[in-house]
């Protein structure tokens, strides 16, 4: 004997319901995990820019490249401190970077608004992996000169000084306008990842193999940001213009600077995130007194890097705020407000936590920031400007290094870590504000963007 159709349609509903409920109930399921997925591909990472195939060689390369530049930063400061026993020496490698990344960054950007970008990021890398190859070079042969090291990172500093404002000014000329954000997006969860890989792999690397494989290692990851680099389709000065760069084309892009408040805005609260409320120099101390040693410094390192990551993962939506002014104080509010309360934690895993938080935030911080300087900038001020930018977020943090330490020796660690959080949550609040131009910066604001060259 057959089943009965309408039996068997009706056996799995429950006594008191319909067919027709049990259908809408189903619907209902479907379209919540029809939701969830809409809202989990909306929040995702946003990989667009990495459809055009220049950007993506770029953006490969220039993560793979960092992750060897960050290995070989940890595998120079061991081997100094090998060679020396001296933490004065190790210091010292802090102005041999700073100082070229200060004067080359600005020398950097003016020179690549006045000539072929592709030819002057090719020429920086070359620069830069011709130190590393010369450090390779004094590893293997035990050279054991400090003062070589130290010369041969000025010279890495100088290529990376020149290459990384002109890496930036390229974005634009690559990718429509509306992907630029997505594309800095990418660009600074890449770095991030490199920032923590490239240390735990120097631990690793030093330990079993030594300096020569650490250096050699980075020579071969720094060949695909080189591949990548001389990929790259000619990008000459807009317009055919060539002038001759020197200290007056800098001073022409800080005079410029000068007058466009929503760009000196955007420098103005990325100085007070860093300079005010990074606490970076008070983790040795706070780790040995409240957490329990050096096992805590790492994760306190690392804690803003992981939440930069995670934050990137899910930033499909930075790409869709309007308001990029206004969103931008907001970030930075989050961030000194995430400090300040990772500042006040008794437990280590919830002072890494917040910390994570205040990372997500720097991040997108970071991404309005550089998105704001890539399409708001004409291309002709580009390079100078972000120079401009490379110096600023290099010397931040060591200005709040020195803010830190100071503080902490006047008030303790935890008042300066605390402290420098609620300050610089309420300082960019107020000057924030008080800009009309840059409170109201939204992305109609921005100017024309140049046709892309053919890949």
């Amino acid at each position: 004997m057959s089943a009965d159709p309408q039996s068997s349609a009706t056996d799995d509903v429950s006594p008191g319901d319909s067919p027709n409920d049990a259908g809408a109930s189903g619907e209902a399921r479907g379209s919540w995990s029809e939701r969830a997925g809409r809202l989990a591909r909306r929040a995702a990472i946003d990989t667009t820019p990495l459809r055009e195939p220049p950007f993506r060689r770029l953006w490969i390369g220039q993560a793979v490249s960092f992750t060897g530049f960050q290995l070989t930063s940890v595998a120079i400061s061991v081997q100094v401190y090998d060679l020396t026993k001296s933490s004065l020496w190790v210091g010292l490698l802090g102005p041999a970077n700073l100082i070229p990344l200060i004067v080359f960054g600005l020398w950097g950007g003016a020179v690549a608004d006045t000539m072929d970008r592709r030819r002057l990021l090719i020429m920086a890398s070359f620069v830069t992996w011709t130190a590393t190859l010369g450090l390779l070079v004094q590893a293997l042969l035990h050279v054991g000169s400090v003062l070589l090291i130290i010369c041969l990172v000025v010279v890495q500093a100088v290529g990376f000084a020149v290459s990384s404002p002109t890496r930036g000014a390229v974005i634009p000329r690559l990718l429509p306008r509306v992907l630029v954000p997505a594309a800095n997006t990418l660009n600074f969860t890449a770095s991030q990842v490199a920032t923590f890989v490239g240390p735990v792999l120097a631990g690793v690397v030093i330990g079993h193999g030594g300096y020569a494989v650490a250096y050699g290692i980075d020579a071969v990851l720094f060949t695909v940001g080189l591949y990548a680099a001389l990929r790259l389709p000619a990008l000459p000065p807009v317009g055919g213009e060539i002038r001759k760069p020197g200290v007056r084309s800098v001073v022409e892009g800080l005079r410029f600077l000068l007058t466009r408040p929503v760009l000196m805005m955007s420098f103005v609260v990325d100085i007070i995130a860093m300079g005010v409320a990074m606490p970076r120099a008070l983790f040795p101390e706070v780790a040995d007194t409240r957490f329990g040693g050096e096992e805590a410094v790492g994760w306190l390192v690392a804690a803003i890097a992981i939440g930069a990551v995670a934050g990137g993962l899910v930033s499909g939506w930075i790409g869709r705020i309007q308001r990029q002014g206004i969103a931008l104080i907001a970030v930075i509010v989050v961030w000194g407000l995430a400090v300040a309360a990772s500042g006040l934690a008794g437990s280590l895993w919830l002072a890494v936590l917040l910390l994570a938080v205040g990372g997500a935030a720097d991040l997108v911080s970071a991404v309005f920031r550089q998105t704001i300087l890539q399409t708001y900038a004409p291309d002709e001020m580009r390079g100078r400007l972000q120079g401009v930018f490379t110096v600023v977020v290099a010397g931040g943090p060591r200005l709040g290094d020195l803010r830190a330490g100071v503080t902490a020796s006047a008030v303790g660690a935890t008042a300066s870590w605390t402290g420098g959080g609620i300050v610089c949550a309420g300082l960019v609040v107020v000057i924030g504000l008080a800009v009309p131009s840059f409170r109201r910066y939204t992305t109609a604001a921005r100017g024309p963007v140049e046709e892309r060259p053919d890949p």
